[in-house]
């Protein structure tokens, strides 16, 4: 069975959030295998502008995903928009954020340096106490993960 990617792209914006929680997933499995997800980056670049949390961290993982196939540098011409995420005004999609960074700069590795500056620079200060800590973990981590690729 293939994936229709134009209707299932179309799901990542349903009202649903389970549904389009899936079409996210069948989408982010797809662009592991293939570049069939590539022709909507900029599309999912304007995700990020979405005032919907969870849209904005679909555009975030799916442009990860496909930084592999990224051959026209279309995340090299968003990166800093993408980047404002790692301090996103939901401490989730930081977090969702933080965690796809090292992707990011494992396939875009000219992009390397200008992610570990941007999460050097992240203030979790504006977070809840009760995030803060994890916000700090994940951005270790990612640090972590970008300085041994």
């Amino acid at each position: 069975m293939s994936v229709n990617i134009a209707e299932t792209f179309e799901l990542l914006f349903d009202k649903n959030n389970k549904v389009a929680y899936k079409a996210l997933q069948e989408l982010q499995k797809e662009s592991a295998e293939t570049d069939c997800v590539y022709p909507y980056m900029d599309r999912l670049s304007d995700m990020l502008d979405s005032n919907n949390s969870y849209v904005r961290t679909r555009g975030l993982t799916l442009l990860a995903y496909n930084a592999k196939w990224d051959k026209n540098y279309k995340i090299d011409e968003i990166i800093d928009k993408y980047l404002k995420h790692i301090m996103d005004v939901k401490p989730i999609t930081a977090r969702q954020c933080i965690k796809l960074l090292p992707i990011v700069a494992k396939y875009k590795p000219e992009l390397k340096k200008d992610i570990l500056s941007a999460l050097y620079k992240a203030n979790i200060s504006v977070y809840d106490d009760s995030m803060q800590p994890l916000v700090y973990k994940d951005i270790q981590e990612a640090l972590k993960a970008i300085q041994k690729l």
